[in-house]
C-alpha cells in the first residue's frame, strides 16, 4: 500500500514562504518591472492561499501561469536561456510552486530552489551587504528544512539553534574549498552570452549629455592606495579613451593604432595601487604619464593603459606615474591630420569665430588663452541639467544656451581648436577622488567621471587642457557637489555633509574595501603565495585537487567523531534493558519484535522456568522505572541485572 506524503502545517507552509521571499527579494533590483509584479502577485496569491488555507489552483491553471510566466521572460529578454532570462525563469518558478505546496515533499523542493537561488545573487553583486544578506537567507532556509523533519511542537529558537549549529559544523570545509580550490582566470560566474552584461562606466564615445548622466551614478569605479604621499587633487587625472574622429554628433576613438609615445619624464615617479571594478572595457585609467606598467598591459599610442583583456572581474593593478612630463607623437603627418579634422559642414558660427580669434592671436598658446578667457568671463554654467541642444550643438552651446558638463566644456574647445588649425582631441576619464583616511584608500565614483582635452603645441608637445576648470574651478579643486547649484540631481551618497555621515561612509567603505581586498581578491596569485608558504610553491591543479580531497576528507572524518562523542546516549533504564537482553541472547532467549516486557517474561517463565525468577525481577523493576519511581526503582534495576549477567555467565 502506498504511503500518503506527510502533509505540510500553516505553520511551516508560512516558514517557506518567508524563506523563498528572502531568496527572491534582491533579484527585484534587477529584474524588469513586469516580472517584479507578476512575481508579486504570485507571492501575494500564496500568502492569500497559506491564510486562508485554500486548496491548491487546479493542474489547468497552473500550466497556464507557467505559459504565461514564459511568455513575458520571452518577451522581456527575447530569450529563454543565459543569465538574466535563467534568474527570472528561477524567481517566478519559485513563487508558482509556493502556489502547489501541499506536502513536506514539495517544501524540499522550493527549500533546494531558494539555495540554488542565493548562488545566482552574485550574478550581480558580491559586496559585503549582499554576503551578510545570503548568510541570513541560508540560514532562514536550513531552519526550515529542519521544521519539515522536527515535530509540529518544535520551538521556533531550537529550530535556528541547530541550523546555526549546521552551519558551524560546515564552515571548517568551506574554509579548506575557498583556500585550497584551484583558482581559475575569468569571472567564476559567468555565462557565455550575458556574464558581463550591464556594466556601467565609461563609453568609447562622447555625445553632450553622456557623461553628466553617468555622474549622476554614487557607484565605485575603483579605488587607489598611494605607495608615496599623494599629489594634489586637482592633479588626480585617470585617463581613459582619447577620442579623436568627430562626426558632427559624437566624439569616436581613432580606428587604428599608433607607435607608443616618446614620454619625457620631468618628475619622479609616483607608485601606487589602483583596484578597478568589472567595466567591461580595456583601459586601467591610470595618472598621467605612466612609467612601469603592470603586467598583461600595454601603453597605446594615445598614453591610454590597456589591458590584455576586456575587464570583466574586480582586479588590482600596480602603477608608477610621473606627473610631470613632456608628451611628443605628433611627428607623423597622419597624427597631426586626423586631429585638425572637422565635418566639412555644420557649426557655422563657431568655424568663424575661431578664424576671427586666429588672425588676432597668432602663437597657439595664446589663442588657447582667448578660448578660456572666453569662458570663464562669459555667462557659461556648469550644470547636470543642460538644455536640449540643436543640430548645430556646438553653435548652440557656445552662443546660445551656454549651460552645460564637463563634456559640453571639452567638445566646444577641440572643436574651436581644430577649426583655427591647432591639433586637438578629447580624453575621457575620471577626476579627483576621495581620501578614507581609515585604510587610506582613495574613492573614485562614477560621479568623478571627466572629460578634459589636449592640444598640440610645438615647443610642449601635447598638453592638457581642462575647460571646465575655466568655467568651475571649484569641480577640480574640491569636487563635483561644491560645483553644482543647490538642488541638481547628484547621488545621495556623495552630498553627506555632516561629519557622522561621512564618517559612517567611510567605515562602512572602508569595510566593504576590506572584504574586497582580503576575501574577493583571493585570487590565483594569492593562492600561490600561501602554497609556496606551506611548501608548495609549485602545486598544480592536480596536486591542489588531491590535497583538498586529503584535507576535506580528514575534515569530514573529524565532525562525524565529533557527532557520535555528541550522540544522545538514551537513558539509564534503556541502556540496563539492552544489557539484560544481551545477557539473555548468551542462552539463546530472544526479544521477539513487538513483544512488550510482561509477555516476554511470561514466554520464557515456561520455556525456561530457571530464568524465571531473575528475569521477572528485571522485567518489574524495568516497569517501575518506565512507570514509577525513578530514583528508588534505578538502583534495583540495576542490580536485578547485575544479577541476571552473574547467573548466565556460569
Amino acid at each position: 500500500m502506498k504511503t500518503p506524503p506527510i502533509a505540510l502545517d500553516r505553520a511551516a507552509r508560512y516558514g517557506l514562504l518567508a524563506g523563498a521571499l528572502i531568496a527572491c527579494l534582491p533579484h527585484g533590483l534587477h529584474l524588469p518591472v513586469s516580472l517584479n509584479l507578476l512575481a508579486a502577485l504570485l507571492l501575494l496569491a500564496a500568502f492569500s492561499q497559506i491564510h486562508q488555507d485554500q486548496a491548491a489552483p487546479s493542474r489547468w491553471l497552473l500550466l497556464l501561469l507557467v505559459g504565461s510566466c514564459c511568455a513575458l521572460i520571452l518577451f522581456e529578454f527575447r530569450t529563454l536561456f543565459g543569465r538574466d532570462a535563467g534568474v527570472a525563469t528561477l524567481v517566478l518558478f519559485m513563487s508558482l510552486k509556493l502556489l502547489e505546496m501541499r506536502s513536506a515533499r514539495d517544501g524540499f523542493v522550493v527549500i533546494t530552489l531558494g539555495y540554488f537561488l542565493l548562488l545566482t545573487h552574485y550574478f550581480y553583486s558580491q559586496t559585503l551587504l549582499t554576503g551578510l544578506w545570503l548568510i541570513g537567507a541560508l540560514w532562514l532556509l536550513t531552519a526550515c528544512m529542519i521544521r519539515l523533519q522536527s515535530p509540529r511542537s518544535t520551538a521556533i529558537t531550537l529550530l535556528f539553534r541547530q541550523a546555526g549549529r549546521l552551519g558551524l559544523q560546515a564552515l571548517p570545509l568551506m574554509l579548506l574549498l575557498y583556500l585550497l580550490f584551484p583558482r581559475v582566470d575569468g569571472p567564476l560566474w559567468g555565462l557565455p552570452q550575458d556574464a558581463h552584461a550591464g556594466r556601467t562606466g565609461l563609453s568609447d564615445t562622447l555625445r553632450m549629455g553622456h557623461i553628466s548622466q553617468l555622474v549622476q551614478s554614487g557607484d565605485i569605479a575603483f579605488r587607489v592606495r598611494f605607495d608615496d604621499p599623494p599629489p594634489p587633487r586637482q592633479q588626480l587625472y585617470w585617463r581613459g579613451p582619447v577620442l579623436e574622429r568627430f562626426d558632427g554628433e559624437t566624439w569616436h576613438p581613432a580606428s587604428g593604432d599608433d607607435p607608443p609615445p616618446r614620454i619625457e619624464v620631468l618628475s619622479p615617479a609616483l607608485r601606487y595601487e589602483s583596484t578597478l571594478e568589472a567595466h567591461g572595457k580595456r583601459w586601467l585609467l591610470a595618472l598621467d604619464a605612466p612609467g612601469a606598467l603592470p603586467a598583461n598591459s600595454r601603453l597605446d599610442g594615445r598614453m591610454t593603459v590597456l589591458a590584455k583583456d576586456n575587464l570583466d572581474q574586480r582586479q588590482r593593478w600596480t602603477f608608477a606615474s610621473h606627473l610631470d612630463y613632456r608628451l611628443n607623437s605628433i611627428e607623423m603627418p597622419h597624427i597631426r591630420q586626423r586631429n585638425q579634422q572637422l565635418p566639412p559642414r555644420g557649426n557655422p558660427r563657431s568655424r568663424a569665430l575661431a578664424v576671427d580669434w586666429r588672425q588676432s592671436e597668432k602663437s597657439d598658446q595664446a589663442f588657447v588663452d582667448r578660448v578660456l578667457r572666453h569662458f570663464a568671463e562669459q555667462p557659461f554654467y556648469y550644470t547636470l541639467q543642460p538644455p536640449l541642444l540643436g543640430a548645430d550643438a556646438i553653435d548652440d552651446f557656445l552662443f546660445d544656451r551656454r549651460r552645460g558638463f564637463c563634456e559640453h566644456y571639452a567638445a566646444s574647445f577641440v572643436f574651436l581648436m581644430r577649426a583655427a588649425g591647432i591639433p586637438a582631441r578629447i580624453v575621457g576619464g575620471y577626476q579627483g577622488g576621495e581620501l578614507n583616511p581609515l585604510d587610506n584608500y582613495w574613492v573614485i565614483r562614477q560621479s568623478d567621471a571627466h572629460a578634459w582635452s589636449e592640444v598640440w603645441l610645438s615647443d610642449r608637445g601635447w598638453v592638457r587642457v581642462d575647460p571646465t576648470a575655466a568655467v568651475a574651478p571649484s569641480r577640480i579643486e574640491h569636487g563635483i557637489v561644491d560645483a553644482l547649484p543647490t538642488g541638481e540631481a547628484l547621488p545621495a551618497i556623495i552630498q553627506l555633509r555632516g561629519d557622522w555621515a561621512r564618517n559612517l561612509r567611510h567605515r562602512w567603505e572602508a569595510l566593504n574595501n576590506a572584504w574586497n581586498q582580503h576575501v574577493l581578491g583571493y585570487d590565483l596569485a594569492k593562492q600561490r603565495r600561501l602554497l609556496a608558504q606551506l611548501g608548495w610553491p609549485e602545486a598544480d591543479w592536480r596536486q591542489l585537487s588531491a590535497l583538498l580531497a586529503g584535507l576535506g576528507g580528514l575534515v569530514v572524518l573529524g565532525l562525524t567523531l565529533w557527532a557520535l562523542y555528541q550522540r544522545p546516549s538514551g537513558d539509564p533504564a534503556s541502556r540496563l534493558w539492552q544489557q539484560a537482553l544481551r545477557q539473555l541472547a548468551r542462552r539463546n532467549v530472544h526479544l521477539a519484535p513487538g513483544e512488550t516486557p510482561n509477555t516476554f517474561a511470561h514466554r520464557v517463565a515456561q520455556a525456561h522456568p530457571d530464568l524465571a525468577p531473575r528475569l521477572n525481577r528485571v522485567v518489574d523493576h524495568y516497569l517501575q522505572v518506565r512507570y514509577g519511581d525513578l530514583a528508588q526503582a534505578l538502583p534495583a534495576l540495576r542490580q536485578a541485572v547485575a544479577e541476571l549477567a552473574r547467573w548466565s555467565s556460569r
